[in-house]
């Protein structure tokens, strides 16, 4: 209630209602003034106190209506600007705001109008170095290679070498432990199961790595639905995609979305132990919309934030086209990742 009456039209009611006070007061000093020293036979306290009346009454109708009407329009001006400044944030910088009263109000809008040209022109720009860009990747393909390479085998060093050979000792454990203690060889052959599961969803997700970076002539539409299909034959996942087969964007844009894809992938595979996945991309007007959501154990944002280097790519390479990157995650809620593309 507080918040509702502290907005401009409410501030604008009561900069009239000082007004009508002060004039009130003005007329009454002026009334009580000429009452006592000059004393006409036309002027009673009667008469004071019926005009001051009237005056207060009328005054009071017209302040609020007054004070209601200019306060509106300037709050509905100011809400225009606020969702002019949205669009902003969201992307979408060919929104502009059209004021015909010659104000400062109008100034304000046309700098905003200005201000989204600027940005718009700065996207293409951005997405024109995303094209030379792409042009010297290609270029340098070999020593992409080599790096994966590398990246690659300390993952497999770290990660999976490491789970099997604890898979190893653990099954050797329950072999000798299997004719004396048959309870404690069950728990332990447990144990290798559920390391070889975790081994295994380690190696898919290296493995998705070892795809083309590139899709290599085909679509977008073409290269995730082939994605997805292969994924969903060698996992417990159900994914779900949802993308226009016609999609028109550039072959820059493409790559990126088809690169940010795979990463995502690999991140739930690694790490969500979901059982569901929703991919969706459409195209919006002005925009490309990009949707990953899963159902898995999702994570602490502040801390991963800090330490994810796919989460890290996946909002450089969003960025480098102009895009916005969001993240949203609770532990025990999933993951929702949405990226919005200006094309």
């Amino acid at each position: 209630m507080n918040k509702r009456f502290a907005s401009i039209r409410y501030s604008y009611i009561r900069s009239h209602f000082q007004g009508l006070f002060l004039t009130v007061v003005t007329i009454l000093s002026i009334l009580l003034t000429i009452y006592v020293f000059i004393q006409p036979d036309w002027l009673s306290a009667a008469s004071i106190f019926l005009f001051i009346s009237l005056y207060s009454g009328i005054g009071f109708i017209v302040t609020v209506y007054a004070g209601f009407k200019s306060g509106g329009d300037i709050k509905n001006r100011l809400d225009y600007l606020s969702v002019q400044i949205t669009q902003f944030a969201n992307g979408n910088y060919q929104s502009r705001l059209y004021f015909n009263e010659g104000d400062e109000m109008e100034r304000i809008a046309n700098e905003m109008n200005d201000l989204g040209e600027k940005l718009q022109n700065q996207v293409k720009s951005l997405q024109r170095m995303a094209d030379e860009k792409s042009d010297f990747a290609k270029s340098a393909h070999k020593a992409a290679v080599i790096e994966e390479r590398q990246r690659l085998a300390r993952d497999l060093h770290d990660a999976v070498s490491q789970q099997l050979f604890a898979v190893t000792m653990l099954s050797e454990a329950a072999v000798r432990q299997l004719e004396n203690n048959p309870e404690k060889a069950k728990l332990q052959i447990q144990e290798v199961a559920k390391a070889a599961l975790q081994s295994q969803s380690e190696m898919r997700a290296l493995l998705l790595h070892l795809r083309p970076v590139h899709l290599s002539g085909e679509s977008l539409s073409e290269g995730l639905t082939k994605l997805i299909k292969e994924l969903q034959q060698k996992s417990q996942i159900d994914f779900h995609l949802t993308i226009p087969v016609d999609l028109s964007v550039s072959v820059t844009i493409e790559d990126h979305m088809f690169r940010i894809a795979q990463e995502s992938l690999s991140n739930i595979l690694r790490h969500s132990n979901a059982s569901e996945v929703k991919i969706m991309i459409k195209e919006r007007p002005g925009e490309l919309y990009f949707h990953v959501q899963d159902n898995g154990r999702g994570f602490d944002m502040e801390q991963e934030r800090k330490t994810s280097y796919g989460l890290k790519t996946m909002k450089e390479r969003s960025e480098e086209l102009g895009g916005v990157f969001a993240i949203r995650s609770n532990i025990g809620e999933g993951t929702y990742i949405d990226i919005r593309i200006p094309c």
